[in-house]
């Protein structure tokens, strides 16, 4: 925890950025009967019965201190799909970055060998030599940065039925648009010394 609180200390320098990454699923839903359509005074309606689609995966990579999202839809959130992602955020996202500073939570598949097993060797230690992670703890995903813009991302945009992941990827970049071009940051306050009070149960007692 301290570890990544002292990573959130760290001034804005975009050689080394720090970037928050989480992942999340929605489920896609198809309309059984058409809604009707809303009018003065009356909300659109729509019925209790809807058909399955489909689950979609959302990548989400923020950088707090740019305002800067980057969000992805995946039909899966296997090995394989970290591993592109990771990949694109070097490569086409961060290309001049020397080291990025990667906050995320510790899920089996958020690790080094997942790049070896997507890519040759060379690749995947070229891409490793430019990242350094940083693991929220367990039960502690609350750290994550990523996790709350997700958070918003789902109450802003995602709180409805939506039929297919096509729709879903224009409506998600139509949010990222407006939330980069606004270059929405956070300001985040919680230190290691507000934690050693505040949470001061979950350390030692001398």
């Amino acid at each position: 925890m301290e570890e990544v609180l002292d990573v959130y200390k760290r001034p804005y320098n975009p050689d080394e950025p720090v970037v928050n990454m989480d992942e999340t699923t929605k489920q896609l839903t198809l309309e059984v009967l058409e809604p009707i359509p809303g009018k003065p005074g009356r909300p659109e309606r729509y019925d209790t019965l809807y058909k399955r689609n489909g689950v979609a995966t959302i990548f989400m990579f923020f950088e707090a201190l740019a305002g800067r999202r980057k969000v992805e839809v995946t039909e899966g959130k296997t090995r394989l799909d970290w591993a592109w992602q990771i990949k694109d955020l070097l490569d086409v996202q961060y290309p001049e970055a020397e080291k990025v500073h990667l906050v995320m939570d510790n899920l089996n598949t958020h690790d080094g060998a997942s790049l070896y097993e997507a890519f040759a060797p060379e690749e995947a230690r070229r891409l490793l030599g430019r990242l350094e992670f940083h693991y929220t703890p367990k039960h502690g995903s609350w750290l994550n940065i990523a996790e709350i813009e997700l958070s918003i991302l789902s109450r802003q945009c995602l709180n409805r039925r939506i039929p297919d992941a096509a729709t879903l990827m224009s409506e998600i970049d139509a949010w990222q648009s407006d939330r980069n071009n606004r270059s929405d940051k956070v300001n985040w306050r919680f230190t290691a010394e507000n934690a050693r009070i505040k949470l001061k149960k979950l350390y030692p007692t001398f």
